[in-house]
């Protein structure tokens, strides 16, 4: 305690003055008086720890390892030019290397033979980096007289590895293109650029993107949005401009009266809800379901209805359970135990892509006692990583999965360039951008792809075979059901297996 005030003392004798007497004493009551502050100090301290602690390990029983790794909340504060790049700034940090950003500098500069050289460096050290090989192949375009160029908006601030999934399928088809010497437009060959956008799955960013994309005369169409809050917010720009869009991955029922210039290549919200809701009634025979839905989300609310839709034709029910992730008084202890209170014999957890992790904890919740299904958005790698075996048999519909196409061109093209063969957001982006080119081999400018793409003779070689679009823009696809298993393909113990409807 002593260190807290001077080192030099008043000399204790009898012959000190009143003043020096009084100024001990003074001194003595400052000494207590700061005691007395600093204990109470003290105690507040650590009745504040306490109470963070206790917080801390109520957290922690239902938190995940990892944060959320999608958000509502509005995006960092960028530039719109800073979130847009044909090769001239990283918009992936996390495969940042010095050769990829020398090559960003050199494409800046317009060296675009020098780019070309530094960004074959980085995939060296990044080989499976979708960034670098796009704003390789859009050197080599850069370099040439005919190009043709696509947008591509995915939500890297708001979740990098779905964009990471949903580039590398543009890449690999963007790749494949080039190679062969790119599209056949207006009678020229003309090699693909494509323009990555981040809009962090923020409908007001995708908006000022949609945008940016339409008064730009070089882009000719567009793949995404990723979300539906997204790809619905977005859609009017490029209907009212004329400009086609085609999401990879926005399910909401919307979506399919968008116009005319609105295509998708994921199968609806009522193709993935209606073969996930028959499997529950005909095939594992539990047609009482407790539903986790968020309800501020148009994907997440037109799956509810269309799978509630099917298990009522079927002769199922919904049982009550007060579970909205989108409310903020969500409990998922609460929930779990009204839902088997109530009789349920299965949960359903639809979260959007803002809430992955919420339904994750209402698996931790449940405890294995009910069999639960889920939606597409659950197909993560988060999703295995942080659920374990609070997940282990979770059913959900997905577009696609690699087993169902072993061997084809597309997975093995996937092996080549990424070391795996994707996931079902890599090959409907794949999809989306073989749709585009094809369609671009027959028309000549925005108006005329719609055409194309709308025409019912129309049909590209994709991933998953034909892709073919109905009257409303929507993909002509079934669903495929996925079960989560005990695996080594994921690495994290836990795998998605694609299962028949007979399982």
């Amino acid at each position: 305690m002593k260190d807290l005030f001077p080192k030099k003392q008043v000399p204790l004798n009898s012959n000190r003055s009143p003043y020096k007497s009084k100024t001990t004493f003074e001194l003595r009551i400052i000494i207590i008086l700061g005691i007395l502050a600093m204990t109470l100090v003290a105690i507040w301290s650590a009745n504040r720890h306490q109470k963070a602690q206790t917080a801390t390990n109520r957290q922690s029983s239902i938190s995940l390892e990892r944060p959320r790794f999608f958000s509502r909340n509005k995006p960092e504060n960028l530039a719109l030019d800073q979130r847009l790049s044909l090769g001239e700034r990283i918009l992936v940090k996390a495969d940042n290397n010095p050769a990829k950003q020398s090559a960003v500098a050199k494409y800046a500069s317009g060296m675009f033979y020098d780019a070309q050289r530094q960004f074959r460096d980085s995939l060296t050290v990044f080989p499976n980096d979708p960034e670098a090989l796009i704003y390789l192949n859009n050197s080599y375009a850069a370099a040439e007289p005919n190009t043709v160029t696509i947008g591509v908006s995915v939500p890297i601030g708001g979740s990098l590895d779905v964009s990471q999934e949903i580039l590398r399928g543009v890449a690999q088809a963007q790749n494949e293109i080039n190679q062969e010497g790119g599209v056949n437009l207006n009678g020229k060959r003309s090699l693909v650029q494509i323009q990555v956008a981040n809009d962090d799955n923020y409908p007001e960013t995708a908006r000022e993107i949609a945008t940016n994309f339409i008064n730009n005369p070089q882009i000719i169409g567009v793949i995404g949005h990723n979300s539906s809050d997204s790809s619905i917010a977005a859609a009017p720009i490029y209907e009212k401009a004329g400009l086609v869009m085609v999401s990879p991955t926005s399910v909401a029922r919307e979506i399919s009266h968008a116009g005319d210039y609105i295509f998708r290549t994921t199968p609806s919200s009522r193709a993935l809800a209606s073969t996930l809701a028959e499997y529950a009634a005909n095939t594992i025979h539990r047609k009482k379901v407790a539903i986790c839905n968020d309800s501020a989300s148009p994907a997440s609310t037109s799956f509810q209805e269309e799978f509630s839709l099917t298990l009522f034709e079927l002769g199922g029910e919904i049982v009550a359970s007060n579970c909205d992730f989108a409310s903020g008084g969500f409990n998922p202890d609460a929930a779990i135990s009204e839902a088997i209170a109530n009789g349920a014999e299965t949960l359903l957890v639809i979260p959007s892509v803002n809430n992955i992790n919420q339904a994750l904890e209402v698996a931790r919740a449940n405890r294995n006692r009910l069999p639960i299904l889920g939606n597409h958005s659950m197909y993560t790698y988060e999703t295995l990583n942080v659920g374990q075996d609070d997940i282990n048999g979770l059913v959900l519909p997905v577009a696609w999965h690699p087993a169902v196409t072993k061997g084809s061109d597309f997975n093995q093209g996937a092996i080549k360039l990424w070391g795996m063969e994707g996931s079902w957001r890599t090959a409907m982006a794949y999809d989306a951008a073989k749709a585009i080119f094809a369609g671009l081999d027959l028309a000549e400018n925005r108006q005329q792809l719609r055409q194309v793409l709308s025409n019912p003779g129309f049909n590209s070689q994709g991933a998953t075979g034909k892709v073919e679009f109905l009257p409303s823009g929507d993909r002509k696809m079934e669903a495929t059901l996925v079960k989560v298993q005990s695996g080594s393909a994921s690495g994290t113990g836990y795998d998605f297996v694609p299962i028949s409807s007979g399982n």
